[in-house]
């Protein structure tokens, strides 16, 4: 199974180059995933084709790009299950979604002394705003922590959400650690103590099939460049009674309803949340990914990511000064493994991958408070896709290798 999706790597001629002489094999797939072909061909023709500005002109060319703009849109509504196109809100990016929520509904409805609940393993994107949110309306941020196997504590979760909890807030899966949290569970939660539940998306809609319906959550962010779609595109979904009840989170054009000179009435959904010009061939392209995605079929590229993973974590923990974080079992596991090789640094690690055409990241990964739970500045982290095969996962294996030995005798393994 590992490699039956390899047919569809010459779809991406980026792989097909050399980095410092070596094969590229592409782990930074968290980060930003590659483009294929389609995505690529479906902006050029946009813009050699139909290029106008959406929703506000009568010649061909508008009506055009508008009738595509909302075609992706109801693309990307059927791909999470959403029940209706007008909950689908184009944004920035996940981060702009999660700013969004925090900066309307949040701002609307969180006051002294309530409380705020996100994870440990948050996203910068997902901690940030609420952090701040916290700090200006006077209430309480807390974290629920991890287990000792790296899983999300479902039991802390529950004594955290209270009927002071407004706002329940978590990552569907980490970025670091590569766990799955149980948001469905959490969002029940949430709306037993009267709580909305906001989903961070990002890493799990490019890798697995997302049901917003059957997950209850009343927002659920993500972001097109990790799912093979442009950047600078998102998506927010929300639920229609409360998109409704709150303000916009910009004002300008497209976003009105009638301007008077002292005060204004705004448009209806989606277009409340969209002023001024959108990334339109992004919504597009975004459009096109999804569609690549779904001839695939979801199933099959958790399927395929679930093989390459249960092939390589297990023989990454058996390597001796090598440390994994995250869930041990694979079957926990997304696609995102994060190690680190005893006495050196992350950058150094990714420095020398870099030099066998190994992409892997290095940092804290926008998670400096996990980073401090666990003890941590800084991991590596490789991250799969529909592209990788077991030969990368062992070009990794034999680099990583080789990187300890040049590190501890200044040779090389030939």
């Amino acid at each position: 199974m590992a490699n039956n999706l390899s047919k569809y790597a010459s779809d991406f001629p980026v792989l097909n180059q050399k980095v410092n002489d070596e094969r590229l094999v592409y782990l930074d797939n968290a980060a930003t995933a590659q483009r294929p072909n389609q995505v690529v061909e479906s902006l050029v023709h946009f813009y050699q084709n139909d290029n106008a500005n959406v929703l506000r002109g009568v010649h061909t060319l508008a009506e055009r790009a508008t009738a595509e703009y909302e075609e992706a849109r109801r693309k990307i509504q059927h791909f999470i299950n959403a029940p209706e196109p007008e909950e689908i809100i184009y944004t920035k990016g996940c981060t702009d979604g999660l700013n969004l929520v925090a900066s309307t509904y949040g701002e609307a409805n969180v006051k002294a002394g309530d409380e705020i609940v996100i994870s440990i393993m948050e996203h910068h994107s997902n901690l940030i705003p609420w952090q701040q949110l916290a700090i200006k309306k006077h209430a309480t941020l807390k974290y629920i922590h991890l287990k000792d196997d790296g899983e999300l504590d479902l039991e802390e979760a529950k004594t955290l959400i209270t009927d002071k909890t407004k706002i329940v807030a978590v990552a569907h899966a980490s970025n670091v650690l590569g766990t799955i949290s149980p948001i469905k569970e959490l969002a029940a939660i949430a709306h037993q103590h009267g709580a909305v539940f906001v989903g961070d998306g990002a890493q799990s809609v490019p890798h697995m099939a997302i049901d917003v319906q059957d997950l209850d959550v009343d927002f659920y962010a993500f972001s097109g460049h990790k799912m093979m779609g442009p950047t600078g595109i998102g998506i927010l979904y929300g639920k229609r009674e409360l998109l409704e009840a709150m303000p916009p989170y910009q004002y300008g054009g497209e976003m009105i309803g009638f301007v008077h000179q002292f005060e204004s009435t705004w448009a209806e959904l989606p277009y409340k949340f969209e002023a001024g010009t959108q990334n339109i061939a992004g919504a597009i392209g975004l459009g096109t990914a999804v569609d690549y995605l779904e001839n695939i079929g979801m199933d099959n590229v958790q399927a395929h990511e679930q093989e390459l993973v249960n092939y390589l974590l297990p023989k990454l923990e058996a390597l001796d000064g090598v440390t994994v974080y995250g869930p041990q079992d694979p079957a926990k596991h997304t696609g995102v493994i994060a190690f680190n090789l005893d006495n050196l640094h992350p950058h150094d690690v990714a420095t020398a991958l870099d030099m066998e055409g190994i992409a892997v990241r290095a940092g804290h990964h926008c998670a400096q408070p996990l980073m401090a739970y666990l003890g941590l500045t800084a991991t590596a982290r490789a991250s799969l896709y529909i592209y990788n095969t077991e030969a990368d996962a062992d070009k990794l294996l034999s680099a990583i290798q080789e990187t300890k030995e040049f590190f501890n005798h200044g040779t090389v393994k030939a």
